[in-house]
Order: structure tokens, then C-alpha cells, then sequence
């Protein structure tokens, strides 16, 4: 029996949207039906109707009012979530968005609250863990072929960016703690486990913008296995893991960003030598997108996306709260 397509808006023209997420929603034309997409401005949103033939929706409110969506992707910056997102659910709309999905524990206890109030979906971003390299990466790892873990260490960074980068503006959620930090953050907790907990952390700030430009985060589970997850905006390029094992280790050097038709490379160290894997291309912000699809059929649990979101924004505070006692300029 075939089901119906879910009628998905797109409230924002972020480059993301534009260069993969919407090319993903009209690609699984099986799945969805892309009805419109809302911009501030008439420019903007005719822009982008015209490249992806659908229907150009002149502000936000007016995209969130329409009976003929069910679900919305907000790829907006993080500090305009907690507003729009709200407004989303309290209309009744599924809501994919864009990492970070709030600035605060407290706003992603609300956003949480509500969705759950109204049994809706809500998922956050994080797209590259359905890449296929994870799958196996968790095979090898369920397999006892590195034994137990012992350590996790995982860096995401890049060098500067345009001086005008709303990443650089604290009020829309700037700096590299909500962009950068919640991809080896989010992995983590992927590869240790839900107990894992933040026991320390470092953050170096703009003394011209006020945003945080680098740090690091060390984290701990119950069974004594620990993280180190280091991010920033001013960085040698990285995009790594490595896990350290009593039995051997496992390198990822394409955790987080690898291309569609890419072949990512595993790299696991063992006593009897080095193996090199190379994982199947994938699109995983297609993966992700089915996934959004299945929560919203009931397929896959909500409750487990709520609880991934209040994790995340929890680790989040908590990286910031230990590292003011101590802060640093640059």
C-alpha cells in the first residue's frame, strides 16, 4: 500500500538548504512533496523557487500558516530557533532542524516539551551519523574487533572565516561552540553511550566579536571510558576520530563531512596489521532525511530523537558553564 508523501516547507535560504537539503527532499520524491520555501524577502525566496520549481512564500509566519504542510526543515541560525521552531509546532508542523537546535538546555526543554505535548516529530541535524561508515565503524567496533574502548578522540575545525559570517555573532547563535564542537560533541555520544558526561573544558574567545573561536571538551561514561573533542573556527582543517581500544584502534579522517559520491576511509589497527576499509559511497543527508520521514510515520521512535536533542544541548551548557570559571581572550 503506498503512503502518502509528506508536504514539507523549507522556512530559510541557508547555503545548506540549498546545496544539499533541498536537492536530498526532491530527490526522495517518494517520500516528499517539497510545496514551498519562505524567505524574508521576495528576492530570496523566488531565487530559490525557481531553481527547485515550487513555491515562493514571503516570510516565515506565512510558510508556518498553510494546512497543506505537514513538516518543515529550518535551516536557520541557531539563535532564531527557539522562536520559529515553537511557532512550527505550535501549529502542528513536523520540524527537522539545522544544528545547533537550540542555544540552551532550557529552550531545547521547551521545543522538547511542546513536540511531545502534540506527538510530533522534532530532529536535530546531525546528519553524518546515518552515513554508511557509521554502520560498519559500529559493526567492527560490536564485533570485539578492537576490544574495549578506552578512549575516543575526535576534532572538528576549520580555519577562519569571512569576518561578516554570522558565526561570528553571538545573538543568531555564533561561535564554535554551537557549530563546531556539536559534531565530535554529537559522535561521542554515538560511540560511548547516553551516560557520557562533560568533566571539563576550554574555551578561547574573540576579543573583537565575543564569540568562542576554539576549545576543547573532555568527557567520561560510567564504565571510566573517556572523550577528548576539540573544534574551532580557527584551525588546521580536521574532520577526524580515532578510538583507541585494548585490542586495537579505529581512525575515521571523513567523520563528518564526506561528499555523496565519496568513499570514505576506516583505518583499524590491530596486532596482526593495518587494515584499510573503504566504506560505500552514501548521501547521508538523504539517510537523514528518511529518518525524519520515519518518526514522523511512527516508524522509528520520537522519543529517541527528544532525548538525543535534550543530551546534546545538555553537553553544550555544560562545556560553557565549566570553561567560564576560566576564560581566555585571543
Amino acid at each position: 500500500m503506498e503512503t502518502n508523501k509528506i508536504k514539507i516547507g523549507v522556512l530559510g535560504c541557508a547555503n545548506i538548504a540549498k546545496r544539499s537539503i533541498i536537492p536530498a527532499i526532491k530527490e526522495l520524491d517518494q517520500t516528499f512533496e517539497l510545496i514551498g520555501i519562505s524567505s524574508r524577502t521576495e528576492k530570496k525566496a523566488n531565487e530559490f523557487a525557481n531553481i527547485f520549481n515550487c513555491e515562493p512564500i514571503y516570510g516565515y509566519q506565512n510558510l508556518i500558516d498553510r494546512n497543506d504542510i505537514t513538516a518543515i526543515y529550518i535551516p536557520l541560525p541557531t539563535g532564531l530557533h527557539n522562536e520559529w521552531i515553537i511557532k512550527a509546532l505550535k501549529s502542528g508542523k513536523h520540524v527537522y532542524a539545522e544544528k545547533s537546535i537550540a542555544f540552551n538546555f532550557k529552550d531545547a526543554s521547551e521545543m522538547v516539551h511542546l513536540a511531545r505535548s502534540k506527538d510530533l516529530a522534532l530532529m536535530e541535524g546531525y546528519m553524518f551519523i546515518y552515513h554508511a561508515q557509521y554502520k560498519i565503524a559500529s559493526e567492527i567496533i560490536n564485533n570485539g574487533e578492537i576490544g574495549e574502548i578506552r578512549s575516543f578522540r575526535s576534532s572538528f575545525g576549520f580555519p577562519p572565516l569571512e569576518k561578516e559570517n554570522f558565526r561570528y555573532i553571538n545573538e543568531l547563535g555564533g561561535g564554535a561552540v554551537f557549530d563546531a564542537a556539536g559534531y565530535p560533541l554529537r559522535v561521542s555520544h554515538f560511540i560511548l553511550g547516553p551516560d557520557l558526561f562533560v568533566t571539563s573544558s576550554s574555551l578561547i574567545y574573540s576579543a573583537t566579536s565575543n564569540t568562542v573561536l576554539y576549545g576543547n571538551a573532555f568527557l567520561q561514561n560510567k564504565k571510566g571510558s573517556t572523550a577528548h573533542i576539540s573544534f574551532g573556527f580557527d584551525n588546521y582543517y580536521q574532520c577526524n576520530y580515532e578510538i583507541w581500544g585494548s585490542k586495537g584502534k579505529l581512525i575515521a579522517n571523513q567523520a563528518f563531512t564526506p561528499k555523496p559520491l565519496q568513499e570514505p576511509e576506516l583505518i583499524l589497527e590491530t596486532p596482526i596489521g593495518i587494515k584499510k576499509i573503504h566504506t560505500p559511497s552514501d548521501n547521508h543527508f538523504k539517510k537523514a532525511l528518511l529518518e525524519f520521514s520515519l518518526i514522523i510515520n511512527g516508524v522509528k521512535s520520537k522519543e529517541t530523537h527528544y532525548e538525543d536533542i535534550l543530551r546534546q544541548s545538555s553537553s553544550l551548557d555544560k562545556i560553557v558553564e565549566l570553561s567560564s570559571k576560566h576564560r581566555l581572550n585571543k
